[in-house]
């Protein structure tokens, strides 16, 4: 297995991807995202998440995971949560 410098493997790394392409970031449902990565939930819950959590790469939340901001950043991409939460602030408002 191919380890990153934040120790992150390749399911974790599916994992945080699937979240932020798929569902555009979250929050996603634990059987929603163990049926689009075709992972059992059982291992989803016990094995990746518990790292990515501690990692700060992932929150669980009474709607479901979502990808941090620090999630976001480590892949390379733009977006993710912001402090305002999901609101878009318009600074013309």
């Amino acid at each position: 297995f191919e380890v990153d410098t934040q120790g992150l493997d390749g399911m974790d790394t599916t994992y945080l991807l699937t979240i932020i392409e798929k569902f555009s970031g979250g929050p996603v449902g634990i059987e929603t995202l163990s049926a689009a990565i075709g992972e059992d939930r059982g291992t989803l819950e016990e094995v990746v998440e518990p790292f990515l959590i501690q990692k700060g790469f992932l929150m669980r939340t009474r709607s479901g995971r979502v990808a941090t901001q620090k999630a976001w950043r480590h892949l390379g991409l733009r977006g993710g949560p912001t402090m305002e939460g999901e609101l878009d602030l318009d600074p013309d408002d």
